[in-house]
């Protein structure tokens, strides 16, 4: 579909209902919008919520409120209620969900199901848009293969006539998942999993200060009953010596290697050990492994003193996370389109997240998916659980238990290579995990590997070392970079390099860092013929807060400085609260990228993001400025601008703010704010710690590859494969040649010619009430799901 949903649609309204023409094919769209997720509460369940209702608004639909989740809709009444565009304004930034969530008995009953149809049909609701868990939309599932009788039973019984049960004879559903495990299969994240990883690991780097100061072991449980996903990942953001988790149990005699792995670490002056532990964790025979019990064999066994702590709800409480925002809007949009396409033949489909695309599979395939998962735990084949996870959850647990254990130096075979590791360009969270991955998998794989110190500034000054196993434990959780890195290009220290590199003997060089990292990839790649020292395997790893790097969607950093945009712009929103209309205007960095712009503004829900990519002129702020002004003299508040700091050379924050402050005189005031150096500071987000870890030990296995097929024969790498961007591009890991990337280049402005996040665009200007097409071509389509493609 390559149209626009604005030019594809058509509405007339007949009265209580509005009939839909999507592409040319009419449908009724009265959808109603409810939180079905039992009586948990999940973050960015309003960024979905907001989401839905807008983008029904924007369509021509009425939107429905159902609170209090399934109960609201058996009790009916004033618990169905229809919203507006207000009704959802300010809510991004707040947790939970405004509209409720409870159990229900009563809609597990025929009968209950029975008042919620009648409910329904007395607003003409024939499309259900649903969060919750497999269990929750399970039961929209049954409720929907129900509605055809309980139409005829509701007719029967002279609630509804025979009119009604034609006009409304079928029900269309739509499911997005909460669920802060990240436990449903079909989809790489669910709604609420990154909100929750980043209170964990507030939680445990806050831990870790006082456990260093007092040599002391914690034990620390987090939620996950059936699912290990939240304690797989946190052991990884925080380089945790040990892991239970209920699909991967630990091997008999698990009590004595742990003792022994924890020995060892006190052998070392480690002062402090973490052990982490999911609620479910299991034995190989099923039996549970509690903390207490880890508690207790530390203690018993080593004398350590020993603390335990159950972080419990605390993981579902504070702010949501800047990607949970974006992503249930991304889904909330979608779920909307899917409405819209829903035929009789449609069935029920969930709303999920592969890579960077919302798609739709059937609800009941992953359903079928997440439940096979728990019975291969229950009949004890643990392998196929692992693999029924999917391919994330395998390559997270892989990675882990490499970069966890460090075998005998006896046990590794010595392949006689050293690899050295560079920081280059600005700093960016997440660069020191980067680097302790790559030591470890090199040191694993049998290499030597070297460390240079401040960039290839200090490369040419020979301030280069070798670095150890545990010389880098503990850089997880380090924002910044410990090796140092400066923007210097090798260009012009070329010869001292090459000369570094014979010394050295230094057979590949692995380059984290942003768009000079690729640029000093493409100079010493041109300067083999010149130096036969750079015919060696060359590979760069996107680490930069600006994601200007071609050849990957997202670079390492970007999600860090994504937050704290957020939770600046989050602040400053709320600074205003009590006081008179105000608007903010807030200054991004990026260079001449509009990534942090665009992205900080659907996520903080801003009214307008200015941005390099998309000219704008006069005409264009005018018009902004009047339509601010019209949304706050309704009860519209706060007004929220983001401009990047490259976007006009001549339409700058300054004349930007004087604009709207002299436009919105008598309307609102305003204010103005350059958030400055302080995007790139701070420790890493949960998803920047396991990013790197995860993007570099994939950028070694490649070097050792490489290497692997040069042993013995003294060969030169000079082809063009041999010098590579690692990126990410849709859910799949490439590695690509410079040489061909410079084509997709711009480097007069540093970013790639065409960037995926543009797609977006449209989509934050609508929720912020504008009139926009928004491109649905890469939706519509219902997939299906694949164990080994999640």
């Amino acid at each position: 579909m390559s149209k626009s949903l604005l030019k594809c649609l058509g509405v007339c309204v007949q009265a209580c209902e509005i009939r839909i023409h999507w592409q040319n094919r009419p449908c009724s769209l009265l959808p109603w919008f409810c939180h079905l997720g039992g009586v948990t509460r999940i973050e960015g369940m309003n960024a979905a919520v907001r989401a839905v209702v807008r983008m029904g608004i924007y369509v021509g639909a009425k939107v429905y409120f159902i609170y209090e989740g399934y109960q609201g809709m058996v009790d009916g009444g004033a618990n169905i209620a229809e919203a507006d565009w207000e009704s959802v304004s300010s809510i991004l930034q707040v947790g939970g969900t405004i509209i409720g969530s409870a159990r229900c008995q009563a809609f597990r009953t025929r009968e209950g199901r029975l008042k919620a149809a009648c409910n329904l049909l007395q607003r003409g609701i024939t499309n259900l848009c649903v969060i919750g868990g497999d269990g929750s939309l399970t039961g929209a599932n049954l409720f929907r293969k129900e509605w055809s009788g309980l139409l005829e039973e509701l007719a029967r019984n002279g609630q509804i006539d025979k009119e009604a049960v034609q006009k409304y004879a079928y029900l269309n559903v739509v499911g997005m998942v909460g669920s802060i495990d990240n436990d449903f299969c079909g989809t790489d994240m669910t709604i609420g999993t990154d909100s929750a990883l980043h209170r964990i690991i507030e939680v445990i780097d806050a831990i870790m200060t006082t456990a260093q100061s007092h040599q002391r072991t914690f034990v620390l449980e987090v939620m996950g009953r059936h699912c290990g996903y939240l304690a797989l990942v946190s052991a990884l953001a925080c380089g945790a010596d040990w892991v239970f988790l209920p699909e991967s149990p630990p091997e008999q005699g698990w009590e004595e290697q742990m003792c022994v792995k924890l020995s060892e670490n006190r052998a070392r002056k480690k002062r402090l050990n973490i052990i982490i532990v999911a609620e479910g964790a299991i034995d190989t025979q099923n039996k549970p492994i509690t903390s207490e019990k880890i508690k207790e064999l530390v203690v018993t066994q080593l004398g350590y003193d020993t603390r335990v702590t159950i972080l419990g709800h605390v993981q579902r409480g504070g702010t949501p996370s800047a990607f949970d925002r974006i992503l249930a809007s991304r889904m909330g949009v979608e779920a909307v389109i899917a409405l819209l396409e829903a035929t009789p033949d449609t069935p029920a489909c969930v709303v999920s997240l592969n890579g960077n695309h919302a798609v739709r599979l059937p609800l009941m395939e992953c359903v079928q998916m997440t439940q096979d998962v728990q019975k291969a735990m229950d009949e004890r084949r643990f392998q196929d659980a692992v693999r029924l996870r999917g391919r994330s959850f395998a390559g997270n647990l892989n990675t882990y238990k490499r970069l966890a254990i460090k075998l005998p130096d006896d046990q590794i075979p010595k392949t006689n290579c050293n690899v050295a590791v560079i920081n280059v360009g600005a700093p960016a969270a997440g660069m020191n995990a980067a680097v302790r991955s790559a030591v470890r998998v090199g040191i694993a794989d049998g290499h030597r590997m070297l460390a240079i110190y401040d960039g290839f500034d200090g490369f040419a000054k020979g301030q280069i070392k070798e670095i150890g196993w545990t010389d880098v434990g503990g850089w997880t959780g380090q924002g910044g970079s410990i090796l140092g890195t400066k923007r210097i290009l090798p260009g012009k220290y070329l010869e001292e390099i090459a000369t570094q590199m014979r010394t050295h003997s230094i057979n590949a060089l692995l380059i984290i860092g942003g768009f000079e990292a690729y640029k000093s990839a493409c100079d010493m790649a041109e300067a083999r013929g010149r130096h036969q020292e750079l015919c060696i395997p060359l590979c760069v790893v996107p680490a930069t807060i600006s994601n200007n790097v071609p050849g990957t969607e997202i670079s390492l950093g970007a999600d860090t400085s994504l937050n704290v945009i957020v939770q600046t712009c989050d602040r400053i929103k709320q600074s205003a609260s009590g006081t008179k209309r105000r608007v903010f205007i807030i200054e991004t960095m990026g260079g001449y990228c509009g990534y942090l712009a665009n992205m900080g503004g659907l996520a903080a829900g801003a009214d307008a993001a200015y941005i390099f990519e998309e000219p704008f002129d006069i005409r264009d702020l005018q018009s902004n400025v009047e339509h601010l002004t019209e949304k706050m003299k309704t009860t519209i508040q706060r007004g929220l601008v983001l401009r990047n700091e490259s976007c006009s050379e001549n339409y700058t924050t300054d004349f930007i703010y004087q604009l709207y402050s002299e436009e919105g005189k008598g309307v609102f005031d305003c204010r103005k704010n350059v958030l400055g150096h302080m995007q790139q500071g701070g420790a890493p987000s949960p998803f920047d710690r396991n990013f790197g870890t995860k993007i570099s030990a994939r950028a070694m296995e490649w070097i050792t590859a490489k290497l692997k097929e040069a042993r013995g024969r003294g060969k030169k790498f000079t082809t063009d494969d041999s010098v590579c961007v690692l990126g990410i591009s849709k859910r799949n890991v490439i590695f690509q040649p410079v040489a061909e990337l410079k084509q997709q280049t711009d480097f007069e402005h540093r970013i790639p010619k065409e960037q995926w996040w543009l797609k977006l665009r449209p989509l934050m200007k609508i929720l912020a009430k504008y009139k926009a097409s928004y491109d649905v071509s890469d939706s519509g389509q219902l997939e299906h799901v694949q164990p080994w493609s999640v």
